[in-house]
């Protein structure tokens, strides 16, 4: 696997949490959002583990140390408990378009946080591509937020998603992107289970609806496909980067919650999705300086 195939991984990625965050809202209605969260993040967490045993990974996991399973359970608490049981409880109360402003917003804080721990120093192309990126999203979303609880929420989830980014992209150096992407799944359902049962919720668990069950399953599945890409794309790209083609889903959500209300795209809508599309190319240009913006006549 090279860079351009991770790029290739991480757009992927973008365009499933495009999806999700536009199911993910329907998904939660209806359900208590901690044992929502906790159901679909324990089933994705089984099928990593059976997806590392079918690929003859098992050794890997086996031989792992003391100090790479301290830090998939610090992994698992910052990136797959906390984080998933804010943003879930904040969409419920804000609704998919905060949800997936804020969570496109990820690249800010994983700009600073990259830059504080890997020395991962902005250039003049991340800078100019975090200044699209934001304008791009004031055009296709911020107007029609109304700002609650839900939306602090939302932001404290995203604080924490870009320290798991930042830290997962440590860990990758010597793990590979299922193991890492299991660890986080894996300690994160842990954790939330002890949450569940603290507060006297554990029970919800087995006392859920069919349809619920089906609603879990339908977000389970997409969440693997975000996990598997995104991991195994972030271990050859640049963290930022690959924190800023996430923004590509926003577009998506945009797009599906349009079609759903039978409304047609607006021409300020139009121009947030071209800042933001020229923001992400940005981000790519500098973490792939063969890359060239095409000139009017063809040629780059």
């Amino acid at each position: 696997m090279d860079k351009k195939f991770g790029l290739m991984l991480v757009i992927a990625t973008a365009l499933i949490s495009g999806v999700s965050v536009f199911i993910n809202v329907w998904a939660v209605n209806g359900f208590d959002s901690s044992v929502f969260t906790f159901a679909k993040n324990a089933l994705v967490a089984i099928l990593l583990f059976a997806i590392i045993l079918g690929l003859g990974m098992f050794p890997e996991l086996r031989n792992l140390k003391k100090k790479d399973w301290r830090n998939l359970v610090i992994l698992g608490l910052v990136g797959g408990s906390i984080p998933f049981l804010l943003f879930f409880r904040g969409i419920q109360i804000a609704g998919a378009s905060a949800g997936s402003f804020f969570h496109k917003l990820l690249f800010i804080p994983v700009i600073i946080f990259a830059f504080l721990f890997l020395r991962e120093r902005p250039s003049w192309k991340v800078v100019a591509g975090a200044l699209f990126l934001v304008g791009g999203m004031f055009f296709l979303v911020l107007p029609k937020l109304a700002w609650s609880s839900g939306i602090l929420m939302i932001g404290g989830a995203v604080l924490f998603w870009s320290l798991d980014n930042v830290f997962a992209k440590h860990l990758l150096k010597r793990l590979s992107g299922n193991l890492v992407a299991f660890g986080r799944m894996f300690f994160g359902s842990v954790f939330m289970l002890a949450f569940l049962v603290m507060v006297g919720k554990g029970r919800m668990i087995w006392s859920m609806s069919s349809t619920q069950y089906v609603w879990i399953l339908l977000t389970g599945a997409l969440l693997l496909l975000f996990v598997l890409t995104y991991y195994n794309g972030l271990k050859w790209v640049k963290v930022t980067t690959a924190a800023s083609v996430l923004s590509l889903g926003l577009p998506v959500s945009i797009f599906l919650d349009y079609a759903f209300r039978g409304v047609a795209v607006t021409l300020q809508s139009a121009m947030g999705i071209v800042l933001v599309l020229a923001g992400v190319l940005f981000f790519i240009m500098a973490d792939f300086p063969e890359v060239r913006p095409v000139s009017a006549d063809g040629r780059s």
